[in-house]
Parts: C-alpha cells; sequence; structure tokens
C-alpha cells in the first residue's frame, strides 16, 4: 500500500495533485509588491501565506484565477473559519478586483467604529468603554458622546506602523488626515497598512467583506531588495520576530505615491 502511494506521489499527476492540494488548502506563495507595510513587510519580501488561518478559502487556481470549485457557503471559503482580528496581518482579495491580491494590518471589525483626525486613527471597539479601559489601557484615550475612542491603536505592539512627516496637507489626499466616524459593517474588516501615508487601503475604498479574505503571512522564504541583494536577515523569519527587531530610531525616507 505504502509502496503504490509512493509511486503514485512521485509521477507527474501525483506532483501536480499534492502541490494543488497545497496550494489550494495550505498554503500559497506571495511577493510583496509595494511599500505599504513597510517597514514590516518590506518590496521583495516572498512568504508563504496560511491558507487556513480564517476558513478555508474556495479553491482558485492561482496566476489564472480560475475557481475549481463553486462559493457552495456564498461566503468565499469551503470551509467557514475565524474572522480576522484586530491587529492581525491579512492577505485579502482587493474587493474592486478580486483577481488582485493586497496584504494589509486589520484595524477594526464589525461593529467597531473608526475615524481619522490629522493622521490619527481613533477606534471605537463593539465591545465598548470598559474594554477599552482593559485592553488599551497603555494608549491615550479620548471620549466623543460618551464613547471612548483609542488614539492609534496597535502602534505599541507592531513598530512598524508609522507616518510620514513628508506628507502633508498640501501634497496628500484628504484621506489620509481625516473621516469621519464610521461604523464598519459586520462580517466586515477595515484595513489599513503600516505605512500609512503610502497605502492604498480601506480609508479610499471601505471596508473588506469575510468573502476576500484569503490568509495572513506565515513566514518569509526569500528576501532581496531593489539591488537584488538578499537579505539574509529575513530568511525563514516570521512576521512577529521581524516585528521585534524594527529599528523605530531609524529615519523615514521620503517616499512617492500611494500604493
Amino acid at each position: 500500500m505504502l509502496n503504490k502511494i509512493y509511486k503514485w506521489s512521485s509521477s507527474w499527476t501525483g506532483t501536480i495533485v499534492i502541490v494543488l492540494g497545497i496550494i489550494f488548502f495550505i498554503a500559497q506563495a506571495f511577493v510583496i509588491p509595494s511599500g505599504s507595510m513597510k517597514n514590516t513587510l518590506l518590496i521583495g519580501d516572498m512568504l508563504f501565506v496560511k491558507k487556513f488561518s480564517y476558513g478555508v478559502p474556495t479553491p482558485t487556481i492561482p496566476w489564472l484565477e480560475l475557481k475549481v470549485l463553486p462559493d457552495f457557503n456564498n461566503n468565499g471559503h469551503l470551509i467557514e473559519g475565524e474572522r480576522p482580528k484586530r491587529g492581525d496581518i491579512v492577505v485579502f482579495r482587493y474587493p474592486h478586483n478580486p483577481d488582485i491580491h493586497y496584504v494589509k494590518r486589520a484595524v477594526a471589525v464589525g461593529g467597531d467604529i473608526v475615524a481619522l483626525k490629522d493622521k490619527v486613527l481613533y477606534l471605537h471597539p463593539k465591545e465598548g468603554n470598559e474594554y477599552v479601559k482593559t485592553e488599551f489601557k497603555d494608549y491615550e484615550t479620548i471620549e466623543i458622546s460618551g464613547k471612548l475612542f483609542v488614539a492609534n491603536p496597535y502602534s505599541k505592539e507592531h513598530k512598524g506602523i508609522h507616518n510620514d512627516p513628508n506628507v502633508t496637507r498640501d501634497i496628500g489626499p484628504k484621506e489620509l488626515f481625516d473621516m469621519h466616524p464610521i461604523v464598519i459593517p459586520e462580517d466586515e474588516t477595515f484595513m489599513m497598512g503600516d505605512n500609512r501615508d503610502h497605502s492604498n487601503d480601506s480609508r479610499f475604498w471601505g471596508s473588506v467583506p469575510y468573502k476576500y479574505i484569503v490568509g495572513t503571512p506565515w513566514f518569509i522564504y526569500f528576501s532581496w531588495d531593489s539591488d537584488y541583494k538578499i537579505r539574509w536577515d529575513r530568511v525563514f523569519k516570521t512576521v512577529e520576530s521581524l516585528e521585534k527587531n524594527i529599528d523605530i530610531t531609524k529615519e523615514i525616507k521620503h517616499e512617492e505615491g500611494i500604493y
């Protein structure tokens, strides 16, 4: 029996089935194409996405973006799972063009209220004021109409989150600076890049429904910079381990564009 399995797995058919099975249900390679998650994830980072973090997405042939099975549950997932949690880094399909994959950080979930004022993100979790007092006790808070809002949540735990002081109101789009309070729809997630002033995210096109959620970064298997120099210090590292070594004193260079 084991001999038959070995022979089958060694054949072209077996190899293709195994590889597709891994891609469909376990992990898929993903390359960071832009700087929206600097300094947490860098352009040229090649990583595996853990596809069972939030359930199992409906299988799709990569590159061709052809669905192998129908969306039986009408939620984009063959097996439904947990939803993204606040602070998670999430790989998802861009809601306005599902063939494109994005990677951002989940900053609010369904039922939360978020707002922006002078680039500062304010969050009122759906759990209410007591939750803010216990879970965000180390953060600055403000009270608006009886609701406590946390200022710049996650920035203490995730050192890659930053703003670019070179982006000012006279050159940056208004979405980067101010946003009236909005309630995140149920089963949706508000996403933002860690490179806050150079990220095309939910501030521009809204929250992401669960049906578009793919997974979360697992580990980086290879990385190189724009000069094709290998970043050996990032290879085979998890995002969590890399975050611990981010140098927050490093000068933030001026960057162009929203991506």
